[in-house]
């Protein structure tokens, strides 16, 4: 990389793959919703703390600081968890 310019330009082109796959996982958690029963069942606590350590391996071998990946696989996964729960309580409201 010359300069900032460049390096901004490859941040913009990544966060555009990242934006296409984050809508395909929201595709996925809708799905999701409807399979399940209730609130908890959407929390699904044991099955955050599995995806959390994988993403944590995975950011390991990867060479990013897993640390870093963590708080990021927390955030998106509370704000699906938020998706996926309205998600849910349209489909048994109505």
């Amino acid at each position: 990389m010359d300069s900032l310019s460049e390096v901004r330009a490859d941040i913009d082109a990544i966060d555009a793959d990242l934006v296409r796959l984050l809508a395909d996982r929201q595709r996925l958690v809708r799905a999701a919703a409807a399979f399940k029963t209730d609130a908890g069942a959407v929390r699904a606590p044991g099955r955050v703390e599995q995806v959390v350590a994988l993403a944590r391996d995975r950011a390991a071998v990867a060479g990013l600081s897993p640390d870093v990946a963590e708080s990021v696989w927390r955030a998106m996964i509370g704000a699906f968890i938020d998706l996926e729960l309205d998600e849910h309580a349209r489909r048994t409201a109505g």
